[in-house]
């Protein structure tokens, strides 16, 4: 077994100084960063500096392409109602309790772990739904005054109606 990384071993505001100047070193300038965590106390080979900063680089840069992608499908297929959301979290759901059936070895997994990845994502669904619920709320009180505006400026009801349409658009 590979001895663990003293990276990972750094206190909290060490390592995030280390990931944010690996970022701004565009992953390089490992010797450099080696004598400043050297300046900082920590003795820290610039071959350690570099495969932790390699792994570290493959998953920045799959979290830039997952967002830039989850950007572009946002832009390109509006989700007011939140469906996507909804499908992850189903997913979620589905996938714990597949886990929790089909456990062949429950001493591997922490049952205390599943747990409350099926507890918040129950707050989170619950969330989105309170979320929504006011949405629609504001939509009709927004139309409801909308209306007695528009009446008092004298618009037509059929007017009035497209515009109650328009916003109730949102909500309904």
């Amino acid at each position: 077994m590979a001895p663990r990384s003293k990276v990972v071993g750094l206190p909290k505001d060490v390592k995030e100084w280390l990931d944010n100047a690996l970022i701004e070193a565009n992953f390089g300038d490992y010797e450099l960063l080696a004598g400043a965590l050297q300046d900082k106390g920590f003795d820290i080979s610039k071959s350690s500096l570099h495969r932790y900063g390699s792994v570290f680089e493959t998953r920045l840069a799959a979290l830039k392409i997952a967002t830039e992608q989850a950007e572009a499908i946002a832009k390109s297929v509006p989700d007011e109602e939140n469906a996507l959301g909804d499908a992850l979290l189903r997913v979620i759901q589905e996938k714990t309790f597949s886990m929790l059936m089909t456990m062949e070895n429950p001493d591997k997994v922490s049952f205390a772990a599943l747990a409350k990845i099926a507890t918040e994502v129950g707050f989170a669904s619950t969330n989105v739904k309170e979320f929504r619920s006011k949405v629609k709320t504001r939509a009709r009180e927004a139309a409801a005054a909308v209306s007695g505006i528009a009446k008092k400026a004298g618009l037509t009801d059929d007017a009035i109606d497209i515009i109650k349409r328009k916003i109730l658009g949102i909500a309904e």
